[in-house]
């Protein structure tokens, strides 16, 4: 999160690629999973492990189901097979690009599956969003044609789109938050960043669950719940603990 808001605040930033890969944790090829691990990994006995990881299948309603693509549901080594398989079919790629094809700044920050990449220049942008559609489908995946998108942001959005007669730059969210082109009372860009809405709703209503079947635990234990963790909210923006009113 902060290496993403450093970036876009210290980097000359005009556009922004909020990029979405279409089911990709149930999408990601075995077969290029297991050729990425063998190019770093000469140990057969990890190789069969991570192929028994993979074929272990997801069962549903008592029903085992086994395919030849994605990760195991809840497998602790999903994660780290899904961080892998990005490590070769985007990061090294889209650094090269970076390095040899950019005509302006880029920055690119990914965590998992959720990619922001930044651009000084839409030409930069729409290049590059054509080259990793290119490059991801080479590897059985495909970018969302309805969650990818290229939005204008950065320290200068608001007052190019007001040239333009457009409205206030478009948001785009990144780990739960929303980052948002703020302006202070000098003119100034505070790049703003808030929890997404659905995500505070969520945590609310699972709280007020868990609250429910404590009910008549003294008021004190349930205290001592929330502040253990519990499922109390956690202010993600300032790390403070909210109670829920009555």
């Amino acid at each position: 999160m902060d290496a993403l808001s450093t970036a876009i605040t210290s980097t000359q930033v005009n556009w922004i690629l909020d990029a979405d890969i279409r089911n990709f944790f149930d999408g990601l090829s075995h077969e290029w999973l297991i050729r990425f691990m063998e190019h770093r990994i000469g140990d057969q006995r990890i190789i069969r492990l991570v192929r028994k990881w993979l074929e272990a299948g997801v069962l549903e309603d008592g029903e085992l189901s086994v395919s030849d693509t994605g990760t195991p549901q809840g497998a602790v080594a999903s994660p780290l097979l899904a961080n892998v398989y990005l490590h070769y079919a985007f990061d090294l790629w889209a650094q090269r690009w970076r390095r040899l094809e950019a005509k302006g700044n880029v920055i690119i920050s990914r965590y998992a599956d959720d990619i922001v990449v930044g651009f000084e220049h839409e030409a930069d942008a729409r290049r590059f969003w054509d080259a990793m559609r290119t490059r991801l489908e080479k590897f059985a995946l495909t970018l969302h044609p309805d969650k990818t998108r290229l939005l204008e942001f950065g320290r200068y959005a608001a007052d190019r789109r007001k040239r333009r007669g457009l409205g206030r730059p478009e948001t785009f969210a990144f780990l739960g938050f929303i980052f948002i082109c703020g302006r202070s009372r000098r003119g100034a860009f505070p790049l703003q960043r808030k929890t997404r809405g659905d995500r505070v709703r969520a945590k609310l209503r699972q709280t007020k669950s868990d609250l429910r079947r404590r009910m008549h635990e003294p008021i004190p234990e349930q205290g001592k719940w929330l502040k253990r963790g519990g499922s109390g909210l956690l202010c993600l923006s300032c790390g403070a603990l909210e109670l829920p009113r009555a």
